[in-house]
């Protein structure tokens, strides 16, 4: 059953460089929860194919994109999702977000099509740091190590406020109104001669989710500290292990990277992508053993496929001030 308050992280491709009978290439849609909007996190080709199969991502609905990188398996979808968003419910805004090219391949590409997109549309080129402040979210992005430029993102989901203990405020004798608002908001009361402080009735603040997106690179500082502390970690396991030359030749992480990742990090729990179409299940090696391979490293380790949603709970707040609801 769904969790109405969890983040909910859906795989629309899984595969590297080209498609398989079985993955799509990179796309990762995200769901807030209490919000119809999602995000896109990279739009290879037949991003919109998947789409089609999952009536909960309406492309209507969608307000951001972050593109990682340059290459064909992350991109060549955009512009055609783009111009679909056009022709059916159109959206308000799409805010894109990725590294220096981006705006320039997508002017070319829509205009020598000819294609006219009936909505606006921004695209932000991304610098090491901050790159958007919501008042919910938040969302870093630092260079990860590959042959073009490439970013990895890290989501923040701010503190939320601790719990209010009501029981507590009315054994107190503090009347229900706008007391309690300032007494939630960690202000101090005078209520019959008596000082009350906000502290006293208010839990600890509910730490904010977060997780990280880290495509397409070899291990690197950087993926870690984006991941640092992570409830999710998503990162490319292109190679096995026997792989791991290719994998240094191409910049491209293999499982046990991820994982190494994931460890340093600290991180809760780790998703491996963008696997080579090498490992089949016909094959010497399959993604099983990627996983086992991880899984040394990281134990709480998945493998990804295409339309597994994932879902991140909303972490539980502090137990409330000691005297809940005592009589006086």
């Amino acid at each position: 059953m769904t969790d109405p308050n969890a983040i909910r992280i859906t795989f629309l491709g899984t595969s590297s460089g080209m498609p398989t009978r079985q993955r799509n290439v990179s796309g990762v849609a995200v769901q807030f929860p209490q919000r119809s909007e999602w995000w896109l996190f990279d739009c290879g080709e037949g991003t919109q194919h998947q789409l089609l199969r999952l009536d909960e991502l309406r492309p209507s609905q969608l307000r951001r994109i972050f593109i990682t990188h340059m290459h064909g398996d992350h991109i060549y979808g955009l512009p055609g999702l783009l111009a679909s968003c056009g022709l059916g419910s159109t959206p308000e805004h799409i805010d894109i977000y990725g590294p220096p090219g981006l705006e320039e391949y997508l002017k070319a590409v829509l205009r020598y099509s000819e294609t006219r997109i009936p909505y606006g549309f921004r695209v932000h080129t991304v610098e090491t740091g901050l790159i958007l402040q919501e008042p919910e979210y938040s969302v870093f992005c630092a260079p990860l190590d590959h042959r073009v430029p490439a970013f990895g993102y890290r989501v923040v989901e701010q503190d939320r406020p601790g719990s209010f203990n009501v029981a507590k405020a009315q054994a107190d004798g503090i009347p229900f109104g706008p007391l309690y608002g300032q007494l939630k908001a960690g202000q101090s009361i005078i209520w019959q001669g008596r000082c009350f402080h906000g502290r006293d009735y208010v839990g600890d603040p509910i730490p904010g989710r977060k997780f990280s997106y880290c495509t397409d690179t070899i291990f690197c500082r950087n993926a870690v500290d984006l991941s640092r502390a992570a409830d999710l970690v998503i990162h490319e396991a292109t190679y096995a292990q026997a792989d791991l030359e290719l994998a240094r030749r191409s910049k491209h992480s293999t499982a046990a990277m991820a994982a190494q990742v994931a460890a340093e990090a600290k991180a809760q729990a780790l998703i491996l992508t963008h696997f080579s179409p090498r490992y089949t299940p016909e094959a010497p090696i399959t993604l099983e053993d990627l996983l086992a391979e991880a899984q040394a490293i990281f134990p709480n380790t998945l493998l990804a496929r295409d339309r597994l949603t994932y879902e991140i709970p909303r972490r539980s707040p502090s137990p409330l001030p000691v005297g809940v609801g005592l009589p006086r």
